[in-house]
């Protein structure tokens, strides 16, 4: 690399400013550069960063992705299905273009140690590398502010960086503007970038694993009906999507390699502030615990109707605890997404099975008798094209007991907390979209049609696990053990991907918390997951009831992260972008960030400038809190109704299962 006082510049020095230019030549008056400002995954929360600048950053990020991209595409050349199953496997881009280097080379040295004749520069035979490494330059150099003679010019994720003994996740130092991103060091981003890996297909079927949830949809049929269960599947699965859009639109235009964008929470604090960033991680926290509860309620059931009505129901959640303990300790995973194409497919052969058991073989009612408030004999089994009347009805009578088969409908396409995690690990995020959008549809068919069949053969007695009401028992055995594999591969995408963050997000910030990688973050973590599982068993043997949690989590939670707080940070997001003036913005030369007004006055102007769009976005996120506020208060009156008079036999912390009767 240069010396600083030769045309190559280092990559973290500024560009002089204009005015210097315009100055006198005498050495006594210094260039104006911008602050140094600390880089890296710490810094990403920095309050000193203003909107502009994360807007700034993310522009150039992007694009230097998208010829990254195109770069290792062109490399690749087409799929094929021996590229596609090697893919599931591979560690990542980053060691696919390093195998793909050191193989040209080995090439290259292989032509010239067998050349015979005139020299390689006569023969040609240097074409390769003038096409190939040219091209890497050429990207270099169309991006701002290319590094100078001092870099190689090799893509920051198409080639690996040298090594160095230095920890390249550490956060850096360099002056906050520049005319171009080399103004970070090469290495560290060239790091930073080897960390995401995921494609748009990997995206897809971590999506599924994360929202796919069919069991509960014959349910919802048997506590809306026909017509409502269809019109608000498509709406629900309409507005998740497009809170998907929202997140993805946010993400790409606020995060960057500089100021890296990890968690739900990151989008609050680039929008609201800090203050909003804390309550989100909060909410995020209690969420996840909430998700552990249900799991291992869930999951408890299937391990008493296994093991029989002799084994204490408290004994079967303690397994399901020991097991979550166990995966809780694992701090990293690598190569999740061919787990989760599993799960899918689990899946898949567990729906298939199921509707086949509902069209050739009767009701096995013991569950349905011990967890719901139905008559405790079997009557004629009944279907409604529109609202179910109160003595068919499952959970609780009048509009609570249909707004549970509502909180459950919206609790199905929850998963949107995860997205941000899922497009922080994606090597082109730009694509997220793709695998979103198809993960959704793929989600809202399979809804519509395994609830609509089950419904229609099983009526009111349609429950929430349905795979554990039917017949025979050999079958019921099979999916009871699919679906605990699915729920064990669920746990584990949780568990690696949200509870990092809340450990991270929330005892690592508020708590001062060491970091996961230290040797004493290793031994907090270890300590903090069994405790986790621990209090969350606790909680989720006090209440025996599998509707009611889900209810309950969704309707508090689930709505708001998928639909309430995409939302506002979206209306947030917008209102701030279309506020901005002619002549505001980040000057990448001196780090100065212009604006000249702020408070009420700019989110007014902001928001009259698009109120197209900002008036329905208000609606759409108030719509959302509203849901969030019916669907608590029904999960609580059916709480209520199920552990009432004539409701559910188990007890608090009982050993009586809920799936005997």
């Amino acid at each position: 690399m240069g010396s600083p006082a030769s045309t190559d510049m280092p990559i973290e020095a500024a560009a002089p400013s204009p005015r210097a230019r315009e100055g006198e030549k005498s050495l006594e008056l210094p260039a104006k550069t911008a602050p140094l400002r600390g880089y890296g995954i710490d810094y990403r929360v920095d309050p000193t960063v203003s909107f502009a600048e994360f807007r700034y950053w993310a522009k150039v990020e992007r694009e230097e992705e998208r010829e990254a991209e195109r770069l290792y595409l062109e490399r690749r050349g087409p799929m094929t299905l021996k590229k596609m199953i090697k893919s599931r496997f591979s560690k990542g881009v980053h060691h696919d273009n390093k195998k793909m280097d050191q193989r040209q080379q080995q090439q290259q040295q292989q032509l010239e140690a067998t050349r015979i004749g005139p020299s390689t520069e006569e023969k040609g035979g240097s074409e390769y590398d003038s096409t190939e490494g040219g091209r890497r330059k050429a990207m270099l150099s169309r991006s701002p502010g290319s590094a100078a003679a001092g870099h190689d010019g090799n893509d920051n994720s198409v080639l690996a960086a040298s090594a160095s003994d230095e920890d390249k996740s550490a956060p850096s130092l360099a002056h906050g503007g520049s005319s171009s991103t080399a103004s970070l060091d090469e290495e560290w981003k060239t790091a930073a970038r080897a960390l995401r890996t995921a494609g748009w297909s990997s995206v897809f079927f971590l999506v599924t694993t994360d929202i796919l949830g069919w069991s509960s949809c014959p349910f919802v049929f048997a506590s809306v009906g026909y017509g409502t269960g269809v019109a608000l599947y498509v709406v629900f699965g309409l507005a998740a999507s497009l809170s998907g859009l929202m997140l993805w639109k946010i993400f790409t235009t606020m995060d960057s390699s500089r100021y890296p964008m990890l968690s739900y929470g990151d989008i609050f604090f680039r929008i609201f502030g800090p203050k909003t960033r804390h309550f989100i991680n909060v909410a995020q926290s209690l969420q996840q615990f909430c998700t552990v509860m249900v799991l291992i309620f869930s999951k408890g059931r299937i391990i008493s109707l296994l093991a029989g009505p002799q084994l204490c129901f408290i004994v079967c959640m303690i397994i399901i605890m020991a097991i979550g303990m166990v995966f809780g300790s694992i701090r990293s995973l690598q190569r999740l997404g061919w787990i989760c194409n599993l799960s899918v497919w689990f899946n898949i052969v567990s729906f298939i099975s199921i509707m086949v058991a509902a069209a050739k073989y009767d009701i096995y009612y013991p569950p349905i008798f011990g967890s719901t408030i139905l008559p405790k004999e079997k009557l004629p089994v009944k279907k409604f094209a529109g609202l179910v009347p109160d003595a068919y009805q499952q959970q609780a009578h009048g509009f609570a007991g249909i707004f549970n088969g509502v909180d459950n409908m919206v609790y199905a396409y929850s998963g949107a907390i995860l997205f941000v995690s899922f497009m922080s690990e994606m090597r082109h995020p730009m694509d997220f979209w793709k695998g979103m959008i198809c993960a959704q549809a793929f989600i809202c068919v399979v809804y519509l049609f395994f609830g609509i069949f089950v419904y229609s053969y099983f009526g009111q007695y349609s429950a929430s696990v349905i795979y554990q009401v039917i017949n025979p028992a050999g079958l019921r055995t099979f999916n009871n053990v699919l679906n605990l594999l699915t729920g064990l591969i669920a746990a584990v995408l949780y568990f690696h991907v949200g509870m990092k963050t809340v450990y991270i997000e929330v005892f690592q910030e508020i708590f001062k918390f060491p970091p996961i990688a230290t040797n004493r973050g290793k031994w907090m973590w270890y300590a903090l997951g069994p405790l986790y599982w621990i209090i969350a068993f606790l909680i989720a043997a006090a209440v025996p009831n599998l509707n009611g949690i889900v209810g309950f989590v969704g309707g508090l939670f689930a709505v708001n992260f998928s639909y309430s707080f995409p939302g506002i940070a979206y209306l947030g997001w917008s209102v701030l972008s279309a506020a901005e003036l002619p002549g505001e913005g980040f000057n990448p030369e001196t780090g100065e960030n212009v604006v000249h007004d702020s408070g009420v006055k700019r989110w007014s102007r902001g928001f009259m400038k698009k109120w197209y769009i900002h008036i329905p976005c208000t609606i759409y996120a108030l719509a959302g809190l509203a849901t969030s506020g019916m669907g608590t208060w029904a999960a609580v009156e059916g709480l209520i109704s199920v552990f009432g008079p004539g409701g559910t036999v188990a007890t608090s912390y009982g050993c009586r299962s809920p799936v005997w009767g």
